[in-house]
């Protein structure tokens, strides 16, 4: 499966800020070998009824930003899914309409409580540069939780803005719930919300791992390639 997001223009720096990035989490794997496996990825994703997924349809590496145009319709019924996926397993929370003041309340009353089983100060949170993500009250609240150990625009460790092929809700994630929730055609939000939840719910572990493994790889090639973008960023299941 190759697809993805129309309209990434790819800027001057990226390259550079891509090459820190990936130095900087082989360093961390070389102390920790398993490193890759304690980053809680996150991300948000709007599934429409009519099978439109607003990431993961078609994606375009530029150094314009590409002149295309995507059919919405014109009143949509949705749901906003995030995820935070880890080598533990998937944490998910629906519905979620994206502001900043909704973004700290889910992390303080969905996300954090969902750790208390897990050693935080074992794992590491990565999120992208959303404008809802870095304002410094939720830069605030994530550093009161995972310390240094947060890779964000504004955080400790900075994420390397337009990197979709580094991240496994890209990757993986979003296109393969797609690939699965609209096999029986829902037509309720609550069908659809109940497809996505068993979708997720029925990822193995060992798919997790191969997952997990394959963002290893990655690094081997945006270091290879001194930067650069992966051409076909998703992974094939």
């Amino acid at each position: 499966m190759i697809y993805s997001q129309f309209g990434l223009a790819i800027h001057q720096n990226d390259h550079q800020a891509r090459r820190r990035f990936v130095e900087r989490a082989q360093n961390e794997i070389a102390v920790v070998p398993d490193f890759h496996k304690r980053i809680l990825f996150s991300d948000e994703a709007h599934f429409w009824l009519n099978g439109y997924v607003n990431k993961q349809n078609s994606r375009i590496w530029s150094e314009a930003n590409p002149q295309v145009y995507v059919e919405t319709p014109l009143h949509p019924e949705k749901l906003t899914v995030w995820c935070a996926l880890w080598a533990g397993g998937i944490l998910q929370g629906h519905n979620v309409t994206v502001n900043g003041d909704r973004y700290r309340a889910m992390i303080t009353n969905c996300f954090i409580p969902e750790l208390s089983n897990h050693d935080v100060q074992e794992l590491w949170f990565q999120q992208d540069g959303a404008t809802c993500h870095t304002a410094r009250a939720a830069i605030d609240l994530l550093k009161d939780t995972f310390g240094d150990r947060l890779i964000s625009r504004y955080g400790p460790v900075n994420w390397s803005t337009r990197s979709c092929d580094l991240t496994p809700l890209d990757y993986f994630l979003c296109g393969y719930v797609k690939s699965l929730v609209y096999a029986d055609k829902p037509q309720t939000l609550d069908h659809l919300e109940d497809n996505i939840r068993h979708v997720i719910a029925d990822i193995r572990p060992q798919m997790l791992e191969k997952v997990i493994e394959n963002w290893t790889s990655r690094l081997d090639y945006i270091r290879a390639s001194r930067g650069s973008h992966m051409k076909e960023i998703i992974i094939k299941m």
